[in-house]
């Protein structure tokens, strides 16, 4: 049965180490960086042979690829792909969608982290930037919800991201830990507000959702949302959000008081994240977090399949901003 973890692994191809100690670990899944990624050959190559490893042709294999400075697939084997800033309406957005989507597919991927949801404001870090699509949360929402229907149509998973809402953070959590003051009502007006809207819609169950790194006063002085009952018990009520719940990187330096990457994990699931999500591809890290995490439980497990059910609707029409 599938460990509640994501691994990572070092380099271009599975080492005999990795091949090893994955076959006896069985994470629910990989997700894959630039180094991973050499050419098309290469990568389709590489998440076959994950895929022969476990038997297992629905193994969720995941990439970041937002497009912009976020995509592992670039130039010269892949497009440019623009970042979401750049996307004028939600047709474009879409097509941008559509396109990496057909590389994905064609790479072995099944599980891309995006779209972002996060609703840029002045105070937004560079870290996300001109990864957010807009200042306004209606205009985030339908060009995000076109993007999940276009990774969905062609049989990629998309991922959410950072609930609840990340863009009001004002520093790096990839460094530091980043504290949002902003009021509940500021919260629920504007960054609560795609999320909260793609929660509702039809395609929910099919979105797998991550959680941020972020503090967030008005709900939790203390914890960083990943590792927060508070914030995910929100997330699930007031947001809607009812899909898979996956953590951030939990090698993160917003984390660093939570222990090593072994002690975060178990606090991120028994806070209430479905799965913990690593990323640094080191093997002794990934064998005392084996050692440590618990499988999927009967719950998470029915997440997961309820979003293996794509439906055969054809979209009519965006939604209204």
């Amino acid at each position: 049965m599938a460990l509640a973890c994501t691994f990572a692994l070092s380099g271009l191809v599975i080492t005999d180490d990795e091949a090893s100690f994955f076959k006896e670990a069985e994470p629910f899944g990989y997700i894959l960086f630039k180094r991973n990624i050499e050419n098309p050959q290469q990568l389709r190559a590489l998440t076959d042979s994950l895929r022969n490893l476990h038997g297992s042709e629905d193994l969720p294999i995941l990439i970041d690829q937002e497009g912009g400075r976020v995509r592992r697939m670039g130039p010269p084997h892949w497009p440019g792909w623009p970042a979401a800033q750049a996307c004028s309406n939600a047709e474009e957005a879409g097509t941008v969608a559509s396109d990496m989507a057909r590389s994905l597919v064609q790479a072995g991927i099944n599980v891309n982290c995006a779209p972002v949801l996060d609703v840029w404001c002045e105070a937004t870090h560079e870290a996300i930037g001109d990864r957010a699509f807009s200042d306004n949360p209606d205009d985030v929402f339908v060009k995000a919800y076109e993007q999940c229907v276009s990774f969905l149509d062609r049989g990629i998973t998309p991922v959410i991201k950072h609930l609840p809402g990340q863009g009001r953070a004002a520093s790096d959590s990839h460094h530091d830990l980043p504290v949002v003051s902003a009021s509940l009502k500021e919260l629920q007006d504007i960054d609560f507000k795609p999320f909260r809207r793609i929660c509702a819609d039809e395609i929910a169950p099919q979105i797998w959702g991550m959680v941020s790194h972020i503090v967030y006063e008005a709900v939790d002085p203390d914890h960083p949302a990943s590792v927060s009952p508070d914030v995910i018990n929100l997330i699930r009520q007031e947001i809607g959000f009812g899909g898979l719940l996956l953590s951030d990187d939990v090698s993160m330096g917003a984390l660093k008081k939570y222990g090593p990457p072994e002690d975060r994990c178990l606090k991120m699931l028994e806070s209430g994240c479905d799965i913990a999500l690593y990323c640094a591809g080191n093997l002794e890290e990934m064998e005392k977090i084996a050692a440590r995490v618990p499988t999927l439980s009967a719950p998470v497990k029915e997440r997961y399949e309820r979003s293996r059910h794509k439906t055969d609707r054809r979209v009519s029409g965006r939604p209204a901003a």
